[in-house]
């Protein structure tokens, strides 16, 4: 895979299959930050000392790393547990390749392709290797806080934008959980509608429109 330097003077690549980058060209680092964790109210959730973090098409971790980044500068007793679901042990290999600017990112370097899990303290990070409509079957019922959706774009696979698969996330999501991702596509939002969620605009960062968080309940 090709390594690419983002706006933010952050690293990110190209999957060749797709012909789209993992993260924002305007910043990788950034996106984690203000897609994701901002968005999910990571910081808010640490101080109630536990959070659980489902971590859709976990890429390089850049996601859930900056998340226990927020999360224990906010209580650093929170107790928090990532699990991650992605496809492509290539990725994953790709992560000793890459130095972001986060503090917990040193230890996701010690997941590979044969040791997809750790725990450090009071984190746990797990990653389940296999397709994300198969993977996701297995997860427990309402038991996430925040799920970071991040996978390619709704035009280059839009098999991982369905009602189908939206109606999982809305089965493992906790009642007040929250749901972010980068897209504002209509057929992303009318997939999440049809799945059980309500929407709302997500944060603008380096585009023209806005994300999407979700939620199981009335905003």
């Amino acid at each position: 895979m090709k390594k690419v330097i983002t706006g933010d003077k952050t690293e990110t690549f190209i999957n060749p299959i797709f012909n789209e980058s993992y993260h924002s060209h305007t910043g990788a680092v950034e996106e984690a930050l203000r897609k994701y964790a901002e968005p999910c109210k990571i910081k808010e959730l640490a101080k109630s000392g536990s959070i659980k973090i489902l971590d859709m098409f976990f890429g390089l971790g850049y996601n859930s790393a900056m998340a226990i980044d927020i999360a224990l500068k906010a209580n650093p007793n929170c107790h928090i547990e990532v699990v991650g679901i992605e496809n492509d042990p290539e990725i994953i290999r790709s992560i000793q390749d890459i130095n972001p600017p986060i503090d917990y990112f040193k230890f996701y370097k010690t997941l590979t392709e044969n040791n997809l899990c750790f725990e450090h303290g009071n984190i746990s990070v797990k990653v389940v290797l296999g397709d994300a409509n198969e993977s996701v079957k297995n997860l427990e019922q309402d038991y996430f806080d925040a799920i970071f959706y991040d996978p390619f774009s709704p035009k280059t696979q839009p098999e991982m934008w369905s009602p189908t698969l939206f109606k999982e996330m809305h089965r493992v999501i906790k009642e007040k959980g929250i749901l972010s991702t980068y897209s504002c596509a209509r057929i992303v939002r009318e997939n999440m509608q049809k799945a059980g969620f309500m929407y709302d605009e997500g944060p603008v960062v380096g585009r023209r429109g806005p994300g999407t968080i979700a939620f199981k309940w009335e905003i």
